[in-house]
């Protein structure tokens, strides 16, 4: 379509759960808008939108997919996201760049996991929200106890906008009709229930209405879309996209009360503490958000998927980061459908675009001209659920590094790092699926299979009393040798403090010269990096260096080094050393029903109960610390405790003392390495 005023677009995603129908909702707006000239389909394998092998394959969606329509002169981008509660982390993302998130709900499946997030998470970020009860024309259905059930968890702010006629086979229109049948509800009072709502935002409107009863259509239109986006009102509408019914219907409400860019959420740049609101205008400074990024796996080309949020970008333009002054050349402005691209001339504030060969991350703030600040993005889950890989060829560590990095360009909750202390390689999920298919898709586009297996736990060294150290160092082999002495003592300091050593240079008289206390200092922390009892890292530690010798020929800074380290590993061995574990911040959510398996599972690791809040719609989030080692498996345990109803979150906490059983066991499994070391 040409290029249309910023007042003329309409943003909006497609959230859920898994099942729910979003992308054969995408495929039906494409269909009915003629954007293609066949209905594409999720289970035969003809989606225009579900193009990669992986999802294919799968029948669910792994990325975030892009489209847009022109219907009722409004130009229309819709983002279909995935429901799998694995791949949340694209669908979190596409918060960023629309107004109005339309949460699908499988009619029989009714509210999942997903459903409620991201309904939570809409109206965290404050987007406009509609809800859409797909799959209506499935047997058996219960949709008044659905709609109840949808108002009780969610607020009674969700109004049906139409209702499911013919078994389904209709919609009939609540929001312009104020009679007619339907096969449940009554399309009157849910007239009257709409205009109720959209009165609320204004006090005059409300008035008129008390004391006419009524106020006119032109009323109503006039102030549905502040009811929407200040979320008073939540539009309900009933769909069966496999057959196209109630997805015009849907379409007429998107273009003609959901938020446009000027009237919906508007985002604020943020410079150091400050903010300031971006004005969506064409004629403003350039200012943009990276949403999404895509590979394509035969072409191997990045393109970068961003939301425009002021000014007019045009081809071949020059990118910059927040504090650059050189950047990267955009190339052409193109528009996604799918894995097809058509490129346009330019691109103005409100529009969803997207930019091939340009090496941007997610979540990141792009500028025309020299420019400060960033976007905030809404908040995404800290992935938890780690493995560690090592290549089953070997010479293969290249190309796992490639991989891995195209993995985590794409999804913003996939991670990959060495790990500095057991020196694997770790790469980080939301659940045992996520990471499945990331490898998966590894094996298929960079042609590399790995092992995998628990990474090993973080764990720490402290001590649990004071204690004095001393070590001579004297070496001699003919000639200039090496001598150093220390004495120091050492105490323990507050669990968690940063810097995890504090250091104190408590010499007198010139015993050890100033020019050695960073040699020293050296070996203290070639000890605190390689630990004392089982080769963790120590923590927690005051070292205060209180006496020692030196010899005017023979000391050296490796003398002293040697002496230092071994000095104070004397002193770790006295003090009582101990053995400290992550625990974890952990938030489970599931049903009532299914709360004291989930508190006795926890129990039985370790975990201790911080609060439990119940929900609407059945549901209960229960709040405990548990100990890092223990939640290996808890992605499995949790889904077969609640049958895949269960989801869960966790964040490190603190460190805590191992038991002595467990700590023994750890550190017997150190000692063959250390002797061998020695």
């Amino acid at each position: 379509m040409a290029s249309v005023g910023t007042s003329d677009i309409r943003n909006v995603a497609l959230v859920g759960h898994q099942g729910a129908g979003k992308t054969s909702l995408a495929e039906a707006i494409l269909h009915l808008t003629g954007v293609t000239g066949r209905l594409g389909n999720v289970a035969d394998k003809s989606s225009h939108l579900d193009t990669d092998d992986e999802e294919k394959e799968r029948g669910i969606s792994i990325e975030s997919h892009l489209l847009f329509a022109d219907h009722g002169g409004k130009l229309i981008n819709v983002v279909d996201t995935p429901g799998a509660p694995d791949f949340v982390g694209p669908a979190i993302a596409s918060l960023a760049a629309v107004e109005t998130a339309i949460i699908v709900v499988n009619a029989q499946a009714g509210i999942q996991v997903n459903t409620r997030r991201m309904m939570d998470l809409a109206k965290s970020n404050g987007l406009a929200r509609m809800v859409v009860i797909n799959r209506i024309d499935a047997e058996n259905l219960n949709l008044d106890d659905l709609l109840a059930a949808l108002k009780e968890t969610f607020g009674q702010e969700l109004t049906p906008f139409n209702l499911p006629v013919e078994r389904g086979k209709k919609v009939v229109d609540c929001l312009e009709q104020s009679t007619g049948q339907a096969d449940f509800g009554d399309v009157a009072a849910i007239h009257t229930a709409i205009v109720e709502r959209v009165v609320e935002v204004d006090e005059s409107l409300m008035n008129r209405y008390f004391e006419q009863g009524e106020v006119s259509r032109e009323d109503v239109r006039a102030n549905i879309g502040r009811a929407i986006q200040g979320g008073t009102l939540v539009p309900v509408l009933f769909t069966d996209a496999r057959h196209e019914v109630g997805v015009k219907e849907l379409l007429d409400v998107i273009a003609a009360v959901c938020p446009s860019p000027i009237e919906g959420r508007q985002r604020e740049l943020k410079v150091g503490d400050k903010s300031q609101p971006i004005v969506p205008k064409a004629d403003g400074p350039f200012i943009a958000q990276v949403f999404r990024v895509a590979i394509d796996p035969r072409s191997n080309i990045k393109y970068c998927c961003v939301r425009i949020h002021s000014g007019t970008i045009h081809g071949d333009t020059t990118l910059m980061l927040s504090g650059d002054k050189k950047g990267e050349r955009s190339g052409h402005v193109l528009k996604l459908l799918g894995a097809d691209r058509k490129e346009f001339e330019h691109a103005s504030a409100g529009d969803i675009v997207a930019f091939a060969k340009v090496n941007f991350h997610i979540g990141q703030t792009l500028f025309t001209a020299p420019g400060e600040g960033r976007i905030p993005m809404p908040r995404l889950p800290k992935p938890m659920f780690s493995l560690a890989i090592t290549p089953k060829a070997r010479g293969d560590e290249a190309k796992i590094g490639d991989a891995l990095k195209r993995l985590c360009d794409v999804d913003p909750c996939f991670l990959a790092h060495q790990d500095a202390q057991t020196h694997e390689m770790v790469i980080s999920g939301i659940g045992d699926l996520h990471l499945r298919v990331m490898l998966s898709k590894m094996h298929r586009v960079n042609k590399v299979d790995v092992d995998t297996k628990p990474p090993k736990i973080p764990y720490r060294e402290t001590i649990t009393a004071a204690a004095e150290g001393h070590y001579r160092h004297k070496k001699q082999t003919g000639g200039a040798g090496q001598f150093g002495e220390v004495f120091l003592k050492i105490e323990p300091i507050e669990r968690g403090s940063d810097p995890s050593l504090e250091w104190d240079w408590a010499i007198f008289g010139g015993s050890i010269p100033g020019q050695f206390e960073s040699a020293i200092k050296k070996g203290v922390h070639d000890l605190m990096e390689s630990g004392a009892i089982a080769g963790f890292p120590l923590q927690d530690i005051k070292c205060s260096i209180t006496d020692g010798k030196h010899h005017p020929v023979d000391s050296k800074e490796v003398a002293f080094r040697i002496a230092g380290k071994l000095a104070f590993k004397d002193a770790v061995l006295k003090a009582k050393p101990c053995l400290l574990e992550p625990y974890v911040d952990v938030e489970v959510t599931v049903p009532t029903e299914n709360v004291g398996d989930i508190t006795g599972d926890l129990a039985q690791r370790r975990g201790r109960p911080s609060g439990q809040d119940i929900l609407p719609g059945g549901y209960a989030v229960i709040k405990a610390v548990a100990p890092l080692a223990k939640l290996a498996d808890y992605h499995s345990r949790l889904s077969s405790i609640t049958g895949g109803k269960g989801s869960y979150a966790m964040e490190f906490s603190h460190y805590e003392p191992v038991p002595s059983n467990e700590a023994q066991a750890i550190i017997a499994q150190y000692k063959p390495q250390k002797e061998e070391e020695e």
